[in-house]
């Protein structure tokens, strides 16, 4: 269908345009007057948007803040189309411009925003359209956009201050890696000619870190290469069902990072579940999509075996329980909010809970990482320094 731009005016009298596709003027006089817009001009033109089609990366904190921007503005009673026109008009970001314009030719093409949004699904999820198409039935889009802002919000934060708290133990590591690397393939090597010409018997050390030397010369290029394949492999393994299962079993075994991962989890599924049930979306469909939020197959399955249980009639606490992946407390609450009749409630307390037990397990492993690694690779560092000092001061020792 053609593209058209339009000007008209809106039962206030205010002068309003923008652009809709329609298949001639009668159409698109029609789509107007269902927006309460009385046509005064049109041209056609060419449309320059790729439907459905975001070439260009979209940052999940610009689709926070467009959550944001939308719901204020539908709260300030604009028509949804504007909205979007304003919204799109606005954004630094080529792709979400092009995104946003989308789904106003969407709308006002006649179909639910929930639709528009669902031809996007690279940057809307199934949580997010199944949030907002909640919002259009129930007639409250504007406090369920408000919800999906703070929900994303609160998320966003958590994120930001786990990779925060991480970036610089990771640092460190690195940085201390490198050096190793190039102390032992770069700096040893010249040692070792050294050495060569004392005619002596070298101490263990330092044979030891010679050895080291010649096999990372030796092997550094086939070693990154049998390394890069490793990590491809399992990578691909990491895709299949069976070895995601697999994999987040043995991650949650881990002595600390286990437990951050189940907090972490424990604190999505919660925080999404509550948001959920508090926009009037049913239980069993409410746990089908938080399963897939979940982040860790071994709790995904443990929902998604609670959601059979509940079509069969029980209560949402006792399969959760029966799983033995969700802590008593979590369990306990959830029977607690199921009995009073506020669920939603005491799911966003526990999300609450778990997000600040999240955020201080990551303070307190990175204040462990941080002296661990330094001690770790101080040790090693130092050990290459005085294993290649040792036979000068053997040599020094003789001549004394």
């Amino acid at each position: 269908m053609p593209l058209f731009q339009y000007q008209g005016k809106n039962l206030t009298g205010t002068i309003v345009s923008g652009e809709l596709r329609a298949k001639d003027q009668h159409e698109l006089e029609e789509i107007l007057k269902g927006h309460k817009i009385i046509l005064t001009s049109f041209t056609k033109k060419t449309s320059k948007i790729s439907l459905g089609i975001v070439k260009r990366r979209i940052k999940r904190i610009n689709i926070t803040r467009f959550t944001r921007q939308f719901a204020t503005m539908i709260g300030a009673g604009l028509p949804m189309a504007q909205c979007l026109d304003i919204l799109g008009q606005q954004s630094d970001s080529a792709g979400l411009k092009r995104m946003i314009l989308d789904l106003k030719e969407s709308v006002q093409s006649g179909t639910t925003l929930a639709e528009a949004l669902s031809k996007h699904k690279k940057v809307f999820d199934e949580f997010y359209i199944n949030m907002v198409d909640a919002g259009e039935v129930s007639g409250s889009l504007e406090a369920i956009l408000l919800r999906l802002a703070i929900y994303r919000e609160k998320v966003d934060t958590l994120i930001r201050k786990v990779k925060a708290a991480l970036i610089y133990p990771m640092l460190i590591l690195v940085v201390a890696i490198g050096i190793t690397i190039i102390m032992l393939t770069y700096i040893v090597p010249v040692f070792a000619n050294l050495f060569t010409g004392l005619g002596s018997e070298l101490p263990g050390p330092t044979r030891l870190v010679l050895s080291v030397s010649d096999f990372l010369k030796t092997n550094l290029i086939p070693g990154i290469i049998l390394l890069s394949l490793l990590g491809l492999g399992f990578r691909f393994y990491f895709r299949t069902e069976k070895g995601r299962l697999l994999i987040d079993k043995i991650w949650l075994k881990f002595p600390v990072i286990g437990e951050l991962l189940r907090k972490t989890a424990i604190s999505r599924f919660t925080r999404t579940l509550g948001t959920l049930i508090s926009s009037g979306v049913a239980i069993i469909d409410a746990l089908g999509i938080t399963a897939k939020t979940a982040g860790n197959k071994v709790i995904q399955k443990a929902i998604e075996n609670s959601a059979l249980s509940i079509a069969e009639g029980k209560s949402i606490s006792q399969p959760l329980m029966e799983t033995d992946v969700f802590p008593p407390m979590v369990t306990q609450m959830i029977s607690v909010g199921e009995k009073t009749g506020k669920l939603d409630e005491m799911l966003n307390k526990i999300a609450d809970f778990y997000e600040e037990e999240v955020e201080a397990s990551v303070t307190g492993l990175t204040s462990i990482l941080e002296p661990v690694i330094i001690l770790v690779m101080g040790i090693i560092i130092g050990g290459i320094l005085i294993a290649m000092y040792l036979p000068m001061f053997d040599i020094i020792g003789k001549i004394g």
